[in-house]
């Protein structure tokens, strides 16, 4: 019998389509004389952290977001960190904006500085209340475009047994929560390194979102013939990036999201997201 392969989540594309999609909000945004800006705090010249933050002002060049962009060397003190915030969270030309990690510096306290409606990354504290209370925030990234995505390719979220394997605070945790809500309707259950025969759960799932940064994890027979597979693990293996998923599930599953194309890309969109919205909702 000839294998049959998945069908892959292309978060690539849908990048694509969701910034032609922004791009007709940004111009309605204009009509009314509003125009989004994004701000970013790069501490240090960490190479990684500098291609993550010139990635995202590329992005919104290409769909008319304003780049708001603060440099502070290495070895800047939390209070000249906590300044630029202040100045960020003061600025009415920023809309929302995010300090790129790591810092070497309180992460925390500089996340819990930022005015939770220009928080960009969905991650303050109030936001990850409201996500627990239910009430509309700004949602954390990464999640938020793992869902995006299984909506966009039609693969079946309510009803469905979901296992999130990982309980990080900027995917796995968030995740579970949202994909709870009643607008999800998911059954979901959390694995991480303290669970007992991971195997026997991730057989059970119709869904399966690796978040663990533990290299090819999910094998191919611990998985369900037609499940939904997304990789979001990011590992170093032999100075390449390497994901959660073993290279023999796409002859498995029915969707795979592989790493790097997947969720990646959707995490930038759902970053530009957030910032239009916050500008509709300013």
């Amino acid at each position: 019998m000839a294998s049959v392969s998945a069908t892959i989540l292309d978060g690539k594309a849908t990048l694509a389509t969701i910034k032609s999609e922004l791009k007709l909000r940004i111009a309605a945004l204009a009509e009314r004389g509003i125009v989004p800006g994004l701000g970013t705090v790069l501490v240090g010249d960490d190479p990684a952290s500098r291609w993550y933050v010139s990635a995202k002002h590329r992005d919104c060049a290409e769909i008319g977001i304003t780049s708001i962009e603060r440099g502070l060397p290495a070895g800047s003190t939390q209070a000249e960190v906590e300044a630029v915030v202040d100045e960020l969270n003061a600025d009415p030309a920023c809309t929302a904006f995010l300090v790129q990690q790591p810092t070497g510096l309180d992460e925390f306290a500089i996340l819990a500085r930022v005015d939770p409606a220009k928080d960009v990354d969905g991650l303050h504290p109030i936001n990850l209340g409201w996500l627990v209370l239910g009430k509309p925030a700004p949602l954390p990234c990464t999640p938020t475009g793992v869902i995006e995505l299984l909506r966009r390719y039609e693969v079946p979220i309510a009803g469905a047994n979901v296992v999130v394997i990982g309980r990080g605070i900027t995917v796995g945790r968030p995740l579970a929560l949202m994909l709870t809500r009643r607008s999800e309707n998911a059954t979901v259950t959390q694995c991480h390194t303290g669970t007992r025969d991971l195997a026997a759960h991730v057989r059970e799932a119709d869904i399966v979102v690796a978040a663990a940064g533990s290299p090819g994890l999910v094998t191919a027979d611990m998985v369900k013939p037609g499940a939904a597979v997304l990789d979001v693990g990011v590992s170093r293996v032999d100075g390449k990036i390497a994901g959660d998923v073993a290279a023999g599930v796409a002859e498995v599953a029915g969707f795979v999201a592989p790493n790097p194309g997947g969720v990646g890309p959707m995490t930038r969109a759902m970053l530009l997201t957030n910032v239009v919205e916050a500008a509709e909702r300013g």
